[in-house]
């Protein structure tokens, strides 16, 4: 196992049981506002500075970027580990047990260690590069479906980005004449590793922050799957915007769908 993979998989599982105590006494949870329907608990602060402290015990000089704190500049900025404490915070407020651990390590530049750990479900995905994606220790595979001909996809309403409304709901009607069905669960982390377990065949969003998608990327490429924007390209950790899945699925979304995006969701 990646040594990094390692303090990763223990960061997570420590940050996990501070988020299942704190979920069996809601009582204890506090909640802040950080913008329109974007929030942050005491639990997501608690569970990233347990992350934090771990990471900075087995390598103190490595940078850190985490969705609470923002930017922890170490003496070594090549290394990187991009950290989400809770993705799914709104189902964690509304006690709703689908959220997850999202922890990624990128050395110049290219994510080398991921882990997405949903403490609810004790579900850990793992991946390192060049060595596979594994649920719970066991290899995981995308599902090698031909087209979105009966396919199941995760969406994400844009709850931050409501502007695009009308595109968001035009590409919705386009895909819902093709795939099976839909599916909203609230964290796109585990989304990507849904994708990447074939639980999923597919997945876009909008917006997404690159603690949102780090670790589940590399798991996801680890099965087998890609990942896009909305225009086939690469810019997806800089615009937020992403499609995720085996390449044919894929490659007909893009087809199917590119003509209804507004020019600045493809950039």
């Amino acid at each position: 196992m990646h040594p990094m993979l390692n303090i990763a998989i223990r960061a997570a599982r420590k940050a996990g049981n501070v988020i299942i105590k704190s979920y069996e006494n809601p009582a204890s949870v506090k909640v802040n506002t950080k913008g329109e329907n974007d929030f942050a608990t005491n639990v997501d602060r608690a569970a990233e500075s347990l992350i934090i402290e771990t990471i900075k015990k087995a390598y103190p000089d490595h940078t850190i970027i985490a969705e609470e704190s923002g930017l922890t500049k170490g003496s070594d900025n090549d290394t990187q580990w991009i950290i989400d404490p809770i993705d799914g915070t709104t189902n964690f407020i509304k006690g709703i047990p689908h959220c997850s651990v999202s922890i990624a390590v990128r050395i110049k530049g290219k994510t080398e260690a991921a882990v997405v750990y949903d403490p609810m479900a004790n579900e850990l995905f793992t991946a390192s590069r060049g060595q596979g994606a594994q649920l719970n220790g066991y290899r995981i595979r995308a599902n090698n479906t031909k087209d979105l001909e009966g396919s199941v996809l995760a969406i994400a309403f844009p709850y931050k980005a409501k502007q695009y409304s009308d595109s968001y709901f035009n590409v919705l009607q386009k895909l819902f004449t093709k795939c099976a069905d839909f599916r909203r669960t609230g964290s796109a982390a585990l989304d990507l590793s849904y994708v990447a377990a074939g639980r999923f065949d597919g997945f876009f969003e909008i917006g997404l922050k690159p603690w949102d998608i780090a670790a589940g990327e590399l798991i996801l490429r680890e099965a087998g799957g890609i990942m896009t924007d909305f225009v086939g390209g690469n810019n997806y950790m800089v615009s937020g915007n992403i499609v995720a899945g085996n390449p044919k699925v894929v490659k007909e979304f893009i087809t199917l769908t590119q003509s209804e995006w507004p020019d600045r969701l493809k950039a």
